[in-house]
């Protein structure tokens, strides 16, 4: 299986524009630039969308594996907090917050070992090659 997106850009760095889509349509000439990226505005940025496709992959990550368990997963509710030094243009790490509803028959300690076990084997995780820490609110 391939995923692709396409990204398009034109001018210079600081006044330039672009559009990324993706064959879903869900990001559909979706524009960004310097100021969605270094600044704020109207738009996306490749950061915000790693941490999104991290934070979507654990979360399913945690579902799968709870239900290779035998339970279902209730709401789970996953923040990625990408970090990024923009002097030396590198990502640091990322930051995984799991806000999760109790699940009958799983402890708070078995619940744990479950989201450290997706965050080691979420695909982003495994192609990211920063730090990722993780936090679990279980209740």
């Amino acid at each position: 299986m391939k995923r692709t997106a396409k990204a398009h850009w034109n001018g210079n760095l600081k006044e330039g524009k672009g559009e990324i889509s993706t064959p879903s349509t869900v990001l559909n000439q979706t524009p960004y630039s310097f100021k969605t990226r270094f600044e704020s505005g109207v738009g996306t940025n490749p950061e915000e969308l790693i941490a999104a496709a991290h934070a979507g992959c654990f979360t399913m990550s945690v579902s799968a594996t709870l239900e290779r368990a035998g339970f279902l997963a209730n709401d789970l509710n996953t923040e990625a907090t990408l970090d990024v030094d923009f002097v030396n243009l590198t990502i640091t790490g990322i930051h995984l917050d799991l806000k999760a509803s109790l699940i009958d028959g799983v402890s708070a300690e078995a619940f744990q070992e479950i989201a450290e076990g997706a965050k080691a084997n979420c695909i982003v995780s495994k192609a990211l090659s920063v730090p990722i820490a993780l936090t679990v609110s279980y209740q």
